[in-house]
C-alpha cells in the first residue's frame, strides 16, 4: 500500500477494524460539556435529514507496535473513544427496552478476530492501553456499571457514558424506534477522515502537520508529540510516565497549561513576549536550544522540575516545597486564583536560589506588586520586564549579588512611581482598592508595627482573615447625632468614613464596646488595643528605645485630641509616611522620591 493513505469512512466501516490507544497516549478527557455538544451537534443534522452527510473530523493511525492486525490511534482518540462509549450506551437502552436484535451493534463493539496462530479470539474494537482507564473500558463491554473512580480517565468516562445514556431517555425519550434510528445515522451518515500511513514516525508528523495551527491544549499535544517522535523508543514509557506526572500535576492545581509552558519560557529563556498560539512555533524555531530534539527525556525532567516549583510557589511554598509567608502575602493581596500570576515568572527564575535569598526575592515581588495595584500599574505589562529580569537574575549567587540586582529591578522601578505611591496612598478608601486589599494593606501596616514593637508573632493572614481582628471605622460608618456635633463638618462624608485615616483594626473582643461612639469615648478603648498601630491614636505608650519608638518620633506621629476632617487627613499622611518604609518606597515625607542608600 501507499506510505499514506485517506479516505473518508462512515462509522459502521471505521468500526470494522481494530485500534489501540498506545500507553504514551493522553486518556480520556472529555467532559460532559463536550459529549453533550458532540451528541447535540449529531442529532440536530439527523434532524434535518436522515440522508445528510455529517463530517466530525479526522482521525491517524499507523500499524500498531503491540497487537497483530490492530492499528495504533496517533491522532482523534477523544472522538473515537466517546463513539466506542456511545455504542455501549446504546446497546445497553435497547436492551434494557426489551431489544433483542442487537448482533449488529455489538459487532462493532466486540468482534471474533483470528491470532497469529490462527485462533479465533474476541477482541473488542477499541482498546486503550493507558493506564488512567483501569477496568472501565473492560465493564463498558461487558455491559457492567463502571466502579470505583479512581482516576480522572475513568470519571470522565463514567461521564460519558451517563451523559449518553441521558440523551437517549430525554432527546430520544427512551423510545426504541428513534433510538434505533439515531444508531442508523451515526453508522451509516456520520463521516470521518481516516489517515493511515506505514509507520509510526510519519503518523506522529502527519499529526504534527494537521495540528500546527492549533490552539488550547494542542499546544501541549503538539509539544509532547515532538518528544516522542524524537525519543528512542526504549524510553517512550520513562517519557510517558514523566508526561503523565505534567499533565496531572497541572490538572490538580487547575493551571492552564499554556499558562505555565509560556511562563517557562519566559523564566528559562527570558523571551519578552509569546501568545499562547505561538508556544508550538517557538519551541521548533527554538529546538537548539530547547533540547527536543536533541534530548527529550531531559527536557521532560527540567520541564517537571519546574512544574513541582511551580505548584509549590501556586500553594504559598518555596520551590522546595515549605511554607512562605511571604507567598501567602501575595495570595491576599490577589484574592482571585487566576489573577495577577505573571510574578510566578520571575519565581520559577529564582527556584533554586538559596533560602534566605528567595525570601528576599518574595518580598521583592510582595512589595513590587502592591505599588503597582495602587498606582493601577497594569501587571499585565509586566511579563516581559519579569522576562528580562529572569536571565539577571540567574546570574546571583550571594546575597551580595541579589541586592545589586534589587536596586537595579524592582527598587528602580518603584522608584518610577514613588510620588504618586506616596499620594494615592494617603488620599486612599474604598474606592481606590477592592475591599480585600484595602484589608491587605491596613492588615500589612498593621503587622509591620507589631513585628517592629514585639518581635512578630501573627502572619498577615491573621490580620486580614481572622474572626478575631476587626475593621474599625473611627468615624463610624453610620454616625449619630452625638457623633456629628463632636465631629464636624464632614461626618456623613463617605470619603472621610472610609479614608485610609479613618481605618484601623482591632481585636473582636474590644470591638463590641466601641459600636457608634464618638471618639471622646473610642480613644480610651483603643488604649487597651495590643495592636500597636491602633493604640497611637490616642497615645504613645512607653516601649523603651525601640526602632519603632524613633520611628514614631521621627514621623511626627503625636496622639489624637480630638476626631475631625483634619485629624483623618493628617492621620492618613502618617500612614502614607509609614506605607514607604513597609513597601520599601523611595520617597521622603512630602512624596518626593530620592536615591535609596541600601
Amino acid at each position: 500500500m501507499a506510505a499514506i493513505e485517506s479516505r473518508d469512512v462512515s462509522i459502521k466501516d471505521l468500526f470494522q477494524n481494530f485500534y489501540v490507544i498506545p500507553k504514551y497516549q493522553r486518556e480520556y478527557v472529555w467532559t460532559k460539556v463536550q459529549v453533550s455538544q458532540f451528541l447535540d451537534d449529531i442529532r440536530s443534522e439527523q434532524l434535518d435529514g436522515d440522508s445528510s452527510e455529517y463530517f466530525i473530523g479526522s482521525i491517524v493511525v499507523c500499524p500498531s507496535q503491540t497487537r497483530e492486525g490492530a492499528s495504533d490511534l496517533i491522532d482523534g482518540q477523544q472522538r473515537v473513544t466517546t463513539l466506542f462509549i456511545m455504542l455501549c450506551a446504546i446497546r445497553d437502552k435497547l436492551q434494557s427496552l426489551g431489544d433483542l436484535n442487537l448482533e449488529s451493534i455489538k459487532k462493532c463493539i466486540v468482534d471474533v478476530d483470528t491470532d497469529q496462530y490462527g485462533n479465533d479470539c474476541r477482541r473488542a474494537h477499541l482498546e486503550p492501553q493507558y493506564k488512567d482507564a483501569g477496568d472501565a473500558f473492560h465493564e463498558l463491554i461487558e455491559g457492567k456499571k463502571i466502579g470505583k473512580k479512581t482516576t480522572r480517565s475513568i470519571t470522565n468516562i463514567a461521564n460519558a457514558y451517563n451523559v449518553v445514556s441521558e440523551f437517549l431517555t430525554t432527546d430520544l425519550c427512551s423510545s426504541q424506534e428513534e433510538i434505533r434510528r439515531f444508531f442508523g445515522y451515526v453508522m451509516r451518515s456520520v463521516k470521518i477522515i481516516k489517515i493511515y500511513t506505514d509507520s509510526f514516525g510519519r503518523a506522529l508528523k502527519i499529526f504534527e502537520t494537521i495540528n500546527d495551527r492549533g490552539i488550547g491544549l494542542n499546544a501541549m499535544d503538539l509539544l509532547k508529540n515532538l518528544l516522542f517522535m524524537n525519543a528512542y523508543e526504549e524510553n517512550f514509557e520513562l517519557l510517558q510516565d514523566r508526561w503523565k506526572f505534567i499533565v496531572d500535576k497541572l490538572h490538580s492545581i487547575g493551571e492552564n497549561p499554556q499558562r505555565f509552558l509560556r511562563y517557562f519560557i519566559f523564566s528559562t529563556w527570558g523571551v519578552p513576549r509569546l501568545a499562547q498560539d505561538e508556544l508550538y512555533e517557538w519551541f521548533m524555531k527554538n529546538d537548539e536550544k530547547a533540547g527536543l530534539r536533541d534530548r527529550p527525556i531531559e527536557f521532560t525532567e527540567r520541564l517537571s522540575e519546574a512544574l513541582e516549583a511551580y505548584a509549590y510557589f501556586i500553594d504559598k511554598k518555596d520551590g522546595r516545597g515549605d511554607s512562605n509567608n511571604i507567598l501567602e502575602n501575595i495570595s491576599l493581596l490577589y484574592k482571585r486564583r487566576n489573577s495577577g500570576k505573571q510574578y510566578l515568572v520571575i519565581l520559577l527564575a529564582g527556584r533554586k536560589l538559596p533560602s534566605d535569598i528567595f525570601s528576599a526575592l518574595c518580598r521583592d515581588v510582595e512589595s513590587f506588586l502592591f505599588v503597582c495595584v495602587l498606582v493601577k500599574e497594569e501587571i499585565r505589562t509586566f511579563e516581559a520586564l519579569f522576562a528580562r529580569w529572569s536571565i539577571r537574575l540567574r546570574e546571583v549567587r550571594t546575597m551580595e549579588d541579589y541586592r545589586a540586582f534589587a536596586r537595579e529591578t524592582f527598587f528602580e522601578q518603584k522608584k518610577k512611581h514613588a510620588s504618586k505611591f506616596y499620594v494615592m496612598f494617603k488620599e486612599m478608601d474604598d474606592r481606590s482598592l477592592p475591599r480585600y486589599q484595602l484589608d491587605y494593606a491596613l492588615g500589612k501596616l498593621t503587622q509591620a508595627v507589631d513585628k517592629e514593637a514585639y518581635g512578630g508573632e501573627h502572619s498577615l493572614s491573621y490580620y486580614c482573615n481572622s474572626k478575631e481582628v476587626h475593621l474599625e471605622h473611627i468615624l463610624p460608618l453610620h454616625p449619630n447625632g452625638e457623633v456629628c456635633k463632636e465631629f464636624g463638618l464632614g461626618a456623613d462624608d463617605p470619603r472621610l468614613i472610609w479614608s485610609i485615616g479613618n481605618l484601623a483594626l482591632v481585636e473582636k473582643s474590644i470591638n463590641m464596646s466601641l459600636g457608634n461612639k464618638p471618639f471622646s469615648y473610642k480613644k480610651r478603648i483603643y488604649s487597651e488595643s495590643r495592636y500597636l498601630l491602633t493604640k497611637l491614636i490616642s497615645g504613645r505608650p512607653d516601649i523603651g528605645h525601640t526602632a519603632i519608638d524613633r520611628a514614631v518620633v521621627g514621623l511626627g506621629m503625636h496622639p489624637f485630641e480630638e476626631w475631625n476632617r483634619s485629624a483623618v487627613q493628617r492621620r492618613a499622611r502618617w500612614l502614607a509616611d509609614l506605607a514607604c518604609t513597609v513597601w520599601d518606597v523611595p520617597v521622603d515625607s512630602h512624596g518626593r522620591g530620592f536615591e535609596s542608600d541600601v
